[in-house]
């Protein structure tokens, strides 16, 4: 039985995660960690996610419970997952990490704790989302450059980076196809007389708004004809269920920085 910690418990991806926790079989919930400004403090996380009492209260640091957990799964902010990876490589702890929006020395300090324990980041843990970004390679390398490529993605409002990690992960994936470098010819939003399209160029365009949990789509527009790759999610269940896949395949794995292309047999 693999014990897991979670940050962000009494968020709506951390209360999906104490759900998946209690319905997968090799698993269980021991630590759930929140900021400490949280209203959530010394709440019963079961409580919290609807399935009533598990006697495991939310604490406010993760040195608090690092020594009853095996692995952390880690959905919150840049600056706290950067320290969380620090604490992770100290105490010899696997992470999940699927917060998005970390600076580049925030990325290259979580790279550097891979060198001596387990990590599985991903911009989005969905099944279906990660067979997207294969997908997306195939129709960039069956289509190549006759293709104009744009994507779109929309989330809730409260969401606070954009374009989505998932969205840029989707144009990487294009990109590297393509033999293209996205940050050369990524076009983030339009406005005025833009002139026209360089046809290299992957735009992206971003919604926010209500409750949406993540809508992508990748377009391919040719003369004549063209092709959409689509993924909706409907709830936070897919991406939690993700996660603890991931948190279960690094069981044994050893040092390395890995995706969920990795956990799914992508690569």
């Amino acid at each position: 039985m693999r014990n897991i910690a979670i940050t962000g418990a009494g968020g709506r991806m951390g209360r999906a995660l104490i759900e998946a926790l209690a319905s997968i079989d090799g698993v269980q919930l021991t630590a759930a960690v929140e900021h400490s400004a949280s209203i959530h403090i010394g709440a019963d996380a079961g409580e919290l996610a609807g399935l009533g009492r598990n006697n495991i209260l939310v604490v406010d640091s993760v040195l608090e419970v690092v020594g009853i957990f095996d692995t952390l799964i880690d959905f919150s902010v840049p600056e706290s997952t950067f320290n969380n990876a620090q604490i992770c490589q100290q105490h010899d702890k696997n992470l999940v990490i699927g917060t998005t929006g970390l600076t580049p020395d925030q990325l290259q300090s979580v790279h550097s704790a891979s060198k001596t324990v387990s990590i599985c980041m991903a911009s989005n843990f969905s099944t279906g989302v990660n067979l997207c970004f294969k997908l997306a390679e195939i129709a960039a390398l069956a289509l190549g450059d006759d293709a104009d490529i744009e994507i779109s993605e929309a989330h809730h409002k409260y969401k606070i980076d954009a374009p989505s990690g998932t969205a840029l992960s989707l144009g990487k994936s294009v990109a590297n196809a393509l033999g293209r470098d996205l940050d050369d010819v990524a076009v983030y939003g339009r406005e005025g007389l833009t002139g026209a399209r360089d046809p290299k160029s992957i735009g992206f365009s971003s919604v926010r708004a209500g409750d949406i949990v993540g809508d992508h789509t990748v377009l391919f527009a040719a003369d004549g004809e063209r092709v959409e790759i689509v993924h909706k999610a409907s709830s936070r269940a897919a991406f939690a269920r993700g996660a603890v896949r991931a948190s279960k395949w690094l069981e044994g794995r050893g040092p390395g920085m890995f995706d969920m292309q990795d956990v799914l047999g992508f690569k």
